[in-house]
């Protein structure tokens, strides 16, 4: 559905900007210029746009593995995202880093020969995935269904035949998310914190400790809700919850500010900022859980309503995303060490950087899609 590659670009336009951003903001030690409004589009699109993408790749799943059996779609799979994730960790990754390195490291310190970093990033670390780490996380849960598929076929039914129920109940359906949104992540936020990652062994294949059962929560509602029509079931065209769509943005709106008001409370209000209260923390963990949800209802309503409207960006864009995804951290993390010495404002470094990185991620996959095999995979 048009709809749906137009909400999964449109993601991948809002990773591009979150890294571009992000080096700007006072919530690391990134650059020397900043600017406050650069922290709240990192703690918007944080705040929801991961889960919304688990989702976006669970609603193709069901059809995925009816139209290819569970082998076939689990070979696919590993070459769409175990091949890539493989290139991403051991080349596209340390390239994309090295930058980091020359940044910390005066000349005469160390060695400033790649080879040389990329094998301590290998044999010592750290040994980072960058957003690779997506594929991984994605890949393991497409096994899951595809064992799903295997074993009980008749539950993944039931489970869409139930989502489908609610397509002319849709106040049912987003009060029914928002609360599935709230159990599988403010338990595992107030056990782990925020800030846990679970990366086993040293190697890059970490996950935010935090949001494993969101991820994964939110990609099976995905595909229960492909499991039984993406046309004709609750995200069809003319159903109540794509009508519903200005309603889903006003409560995203809403619980955005509640999550705004927690950050400016724990800034202000709390004595002892690293070690704030269970009620904060639990207040926090639900203001984060319904946004994302509420966040969730929105793009892909709105992508469905809007699909007669013309988005000139999001269509050329997208046959390139997935590459773009792949290869943007490269340039990223490269044009913010270029400009990094210059004392332009933030605004003005993050447009160099940004613009960039698309028009260069885009153009080295448009040239890589020229290769057959490449054109296969990406």
């Amino acid at each position: 559905m048009v709809p749906l590659d137009r909400a999964r670009t449109f993601i991948t336009l809002l990773v591009l900007i979150h890294h571009a951003v992000i080096n700007y903001t006072y919530f690391g030690s990134g650059d020397k210029m900043r600017w406050i409004g650069f922290d709240l589009v990192v703690l918007f699109n944080d705040s929801f746009f991961m889960a919304c993408m688990f989702l976006i790749s669970g609603l193709f799943v069901h059809a995925s593995l009816t139209r290819r059996g569970t082998a076939d779609f689990v070979r696919e799979r590993a070459w769409r995202l175990g091949i890539p994730f493989l290139v991403s960790v051991f080349v596209l990754m340390p390239i994309a880093y090295y930058p980091t390195f020359l940044r910390y490291h005066l000349p005469g310190t160390t060695d400033f020969n790649f080879l040389h970093f990329w094998w301590r990033t290998l044999t010592v670390g750290p040994w980072p995935s960058g957003p690779a780490w997506f594929l991984w996380v994605l890949l393991a849960l497409d096994i899951v269904a595809a064992a799903l598929w295997a074993l009980a076929p008749r539950l993944l039914k039931a489970f869409g035949l139930l989502i489908f129920s609610l397509r002319d109940r849709p106040w049912t359906g987003f009060v029914g998310f928002l609360a599935f949104s709230v159990a599988v992540y403010v338990p595992m936020r107030l056990i782990f914190g925020d800030s846990s990652w679970l990366e086993p062994r040293g190697y890059p294949l970490p996950i935010q400790t935090s949001r494993i059962l969101l991820y994964a929560g939110y990609f099976l509602v995905g595909v229960g809700i492909g499991a039984v029509s993406l046309r004709a079931g609750i995200l069809g065209g003319e159903g109540e919850l794509v009508r519903r769509w200005p309603a889903w943005l006003a409560f995203a709106l809403l619980f955005y500010g509640a999550i705004l008001l927690m950050v400016y409370g724990r800034y202000n209000w709390i004595a002892d900022f690293d070690s704030p209260a269970l009620l904060w923390r639990t207040a926090y963990g639900l203001a984060f859980a319904l946004f994302s949800a509420a966040m969730a209802f929105t793009v892909l309503t709105v992508s469905v309503h809007l699909a007669p409207a013309s988005m000139r960006l999001l269509d050329a864009m997208q046959p390139s995303a997935y590459g773009i995804f792949l290869t943007h951290y490269i340039f990223i993390i490269w044009l913010q060490y270029a400009v990094y010495d210059y004392g332009w404002p933030a605004i003005v470094k993050f447009a160099v950087v940004f613009v960039g990185t698309l028009s260069l991620s885009w153009g080295v996959t448009v040239l890589l899609r020229r290769i057959p095999v490449v054109a296969r995979m990406i």
